[in-house]
C-alpha cells in the first residue's frame, strides 16, 4: 500500500514540475504493454512506470483517434444506412488508477463506449442488446422519434434487445448514454459515448481525435475522487499526445462527469477555435479555455507553431490534480507521427 501511495504521489508532482526530456529517447520510440494492456509505440522519458501495473481492458491511446462507422449499405433511394451492434455490461472491473478498481458498465467493454460516426442524413440503425443485470437503454442527444429516445423503451436485462433507427442529425458532436433511473448511477458508472455527426460536405482534413471528460465517485460519498480525459487519470501527461507542427487538430470534447456543476478545457501555448456542440460551421469564439457543464460539448480547432510540450487541462485546480490534465507532443511537420491514422469512411 506506501508503494501505491509513493506512486500516485509521484503522479502529483509530476504535475507541477516536469523532468528534462531526452528528446533522443522521443526520435526513437519503443515498444510498452501501456497501463491499459495494450502494447503501443510510446519514446522513453515519457512513459511512468505507474502505467505498466495491470492489464485493463481499455486503451486511452487507441480510443483518442478510434471511429466506429458502421457497417455501410444502400437503400433503394439511395440514403446511405450505417449499422451498428451495441452490447451493454455491467459486471466488469477496471484498474482506472494504480489499485484503484471500479466496477464499470460499458458499451461494447470500454469506458466511454464507441465513438458511433455518421454523416447528416444517413440512417443510422443501432442492434442494442443488454446482456447485463440491470435494465439499460441507450438514449441519444440530437433529433430523433419519441420512440427512439431510449427513456420508455426500457431493455430488459440478461439478453434483452432493442433496434434504435433514426436520421443521422444535427451535424455536430452529441453525447449517448444510458437513461434508466437513476441516471446518476448508469453515467456514473460509465454508460456513455460518442456520437459525431458530419455535414454533407465535410470539414476540412485534420488530426481528428476525442477526449471524454469523466470523473469516479470511487468511495461514494457523492464527491467524484478522480477526473480524466478518456477514463484514466494522468494517461496522457505520462503517455503525450503526438501532433505535428502547423497542421490542423481538431478535438470532439463531450463533458460527462457528473456530480460537480462545471468542468472546463484549457489549452496552453495556442489557441481554439470553438464551436459549441459542433451545429454550425463558423466558430463562435477564438480562445484557450472553455467551461462546459454535464453532457454539453463542442469542437476545438488549432494549430501548433512550435514544436515542444504543451499541457491540457482543467482550469479547476482539483480537477487536474487528481488526474485531468495532459499533454501534447508537438513535433516538426517534416517529421512523421510513428502512427497512420486512417479516419474511416
Amino acid at each position: 500500500m506506501s508503494v501505491v501511495l509513493v506512486i500516485v504521489s509521484l503522479g502529483f508532482v509530476g504535475y507541477l514540475v516536469f523532468p528534462a526530456m531526452d528528446i533522443t529517447a522521443q526520435e526513437k520510440p519503443e515498444t510498452f504493454v501501456t497501463h491499459s494492456g495494450a502494447v503501443v509505440q510510446t519514446t522513453g522519458d515519457i512513459l511512468d512506470p505507474v502505467y505498466t501495473i495491470q492489464e485493463v481492458e481499455f486503451d486511452p491511446q487507441k480510443y483518442l483517434r478510434e471511429f466506429d462507422y458502421g457497417k455501410v449499405s444502400y437503400l433503394e433511394d439511395g440514403t446511405t444506412l450505417r449499422e451498428f451492434t451495441v452490447i451493454a455490461e455491467d459486471d466488469k472491473m477496471m484498474e482506472i488508477a494504480p489499485g484503484i478498481f471500479w466496477n464499470v458498465w460499458t458499451f461494447n467493454g470500454t469506458v466511454p463506449g464507441p465513438t458511433i460516426r455518421a454523416t447528416e442524413g444517413d440512417l443510422v440503425r443501432i442492434h442494442f442488446t443488454n446482456n447485463g443485470s440491470k435494465e439499460h437503454t441507450m438514449h441519444f442527444h440530437g433529433n430523433h422519434p419519441a420512440e427512439m429516445d431510449g427513456i420508455f423503451e426500457i431493455v430488459g436485462s440478461n439478453g434483452g434487445q432493442f433496434t434504435y433507427e433514426f436520421i443521422a442529425g444535427p451535424v455536430g458532436v452529441h453525447p449517448y448514454h444510458c437513461h434508466v433511473m437513476p441516471v446518476e448511477e448508469h453515467i456514473g458508472h460509465g454508460l456513455y459515448g460518442v456520437f459525431i455527426v458530419d455535414p454533407k460536405e465535410g470539414r476540412q482534413q485534420a488530426d481528428e481525435m476525442v477526449m471524454m471528460l469523466n470523473g469516479f465517485d470511487t468511495d461514494f460519498d457523492g464527491e467524484n475522487n478522480l477526473y480524466a480525459a478518456n477514463t484514466i487519470p494522468f494517461y496522457y501527461q505520462h503517455h503525450p499526445i503526438q501532433v505535428n507542427t502547423n497542421e490542423l487538430i481538431r478535438v470532439y470534447v463531450v463533458n460527462m462527469v457528473g456530480l460537480d456543476p462545471i468542468n472546463n478545457f484549457h489549452l496552453h501555448g495556442t489557441l481554439y477555435e470553438y464551436y459549441p456542440t459542433g451545429t454550425d460551421l463558423i466558430p463562435s469564439e477564438f480562445t484557450d479555455m472553455t467551461t462546459f457543464s454535464q453532457s454539453e460539448r463542442g469542437i476545438l480547432e488549432f494549430e501548433y507553431e512550435y514544436t515542444g510540450r504543451y499541457m491540457f487541462h482543467a482550469h479547476l485546480t482539483e480537477f487536474s490534480e487528481k488526474g485531468w490534465t495532459g499533454l501534447f507532443y508537438v513535433k516538426d511537420s517534416s517529421q512523421l507521427n510513428t502512427e497512420i491514422y486512417d479516419y474511416g469512411s
